[in-house]
């Protein structure tokens, strides 16, 4: 792998200022930052390669597809899909999980159960809620522990013959830590239910696949892979795929159209309805690039390092509360906390003021947040281009925000 100078170089942002102090960002967990070689294709399309996909028959259309449909190739061998039909253009992960949901909302009928965590992020919990109330199925809830940890025993009770789907997260958004997918889906398949994986913050650590997990559903967002926002993909099964009714119906997702009645056309285009974001999806393939040149093993590597080294520093502050499993081999790199005493937001203002960009909240997990009583915690996530001195800038920072705000 590169040097992390080298590594930091390729981010023209991190040279910003943010009030007259370097900029450390650690709020990756949100959106990771975007490479030269990213923003260089997004212009290079925009110079070159304007024009819609799948219809035209002159030159820049032909290279725009090209490039479209080589980004989707790209993802298809990253997740090790079988095919590239099953990687399906999606505007992130939000728009993937909405997907399924509306097409099982179709599909489900009354009394039929719905499985998903008590850590999910909002986007797969209110998406199944709508679903069920269409359907009339019903929304059960694997319960966590204090460290955020699934309770498999009450997950294999809730498993019946009448659980239809299970969605969840492979990696929570809010604590960082790593579910286990594998036995969720091979326990979820022993009843018939399919399974949804959440990956939107699995995918920019890990590298997971598809085939080997053998996951029904799994949906990532580009912009927490070093891409650009507005895009993410949607891997499905073929099968499954042929079977859900198609989400949005328009230009691009058809064969035929009549007054009385129009089919569909086939996987992938099914489920693309109308002109998509193809810059994003060309720049989405360019980010997966970036990321291979690295190798995500070595990307793994080095957040593991700082996730324990940030981890082992917070410790040494008096009154600090730290969420999510101990076990940092089930973690990814976010941590998140509280100061005794102290609002959350008010930490991230006095952070922000020493130019540190953290997140604060419910992270869009609120469940959590009241599992543990709390209105919101500090959340810092690292990636590939922070260091060990920004962790301890950080970690200085709290100290000083504590005594501000103490």
């Amino acid at each position: 792998m590169k040097t992390i100078s080298e590594i930091r170089a390729d981010f023209p942002i991190l040279n910003r200022t943010i009030h007259n102090r370097p900029l450390i960002y650690f709020d990756n967990g949100a959106t990771s930052q975007t490479p030269t070689s990213v923003i260089e294709t997004i212009v290079h399309y925009y110079t070159y390669q304007n024009a819609n996909i799948h219809r035209g028959v002159h030159t820049l259309s032909q290279e725009a597809t090209d490039a479209y449909e080589q980004a989707r190739q790209k993802l298809q061998r990253h997740f090790n899909a079988r095919k590239s039909s099953e990687i399906i253009f999606t505007a992130g992960t939000t728009h993937g999980i909405n997907l399924v949901a509306n097409g099982y909302a179709a599909l489900m009928k009354e009394g039929d159960e719905v499985i998903i965590s008590a850590s999910e992020h909002h986007s797969n919990i209110v998406p199944w809620q709508l679903a069920c109330e269409r359907s009339g199925a019903i929304l059960k809830v694997i319960p966590m522990n204090e460290q955020g940890i699934w309770d498999m025993q009450v997950y294999r009770e809730l498993l019946k013959e009448r659980t239809r789907v299970v969605c969840v997260q492979h990696v929570s958004n809010a604590l960082g830590n790593i579910h286990p997918i594998a036995e969720i889906i091979a326990q979820a398949h022993r009843v018939g239910a399919v399974v949804l994986v959440d990956g939107a913050q699995a995918a920019p650590h890990l590298q997971p696949d598809v085939q080997a997990l053998d996951v029904d559903f799994y949906a990532v967002s580009a912009h927490k892979m070093y891409g650009p926002t507005g895009v993410g993909i949607l891997y499905g099964k073929e099968e499954l795929l042929l079977q859900l009714p198609p989400y949005q119906g328009g230009g691009d997702m058809i064969k035929q159209v009549q007054f009385e009645k129009s089919t569909y056309a086939d996987l992938p285009y099914k489920f693309e309805a109308g002109t998509p974001n193809i810059c994003g999806g060309i720049a989405f393939g360019a980010a997966i690039d970036y990321i291979h040149s690295l190798g995500i093993e070595a990307i793994a590597a080095h957040e593991h390092q700082l996730l324990a080294y940030a981890i082992e520093k917070l410790q040494t502050i008096e009154g600090i509360i730290l969420y999510g499993n101990p076990n940092l081999t089930q973690r990814t790199a976010v941590i998140s906390f509280n100061l005794q005493g102290v609002h959350p937001y008010d930490v991230g203002v006095i952070l922000d003021q020493l130019g540190i960009a953290v997140r604060t909240g419910h992270h869009c997990a609120q469940p959590i947040m009241d599992f543990y009583q709390i209105p919101g915690t500090v959340r810092a996530s690292f990636a590939v281009y922070n260091t060990f001195e920004e962790i301890d800038t950080f970690v200085e920072a709290v100290k000083k925000a504590q005594s501000m705000l103490s």
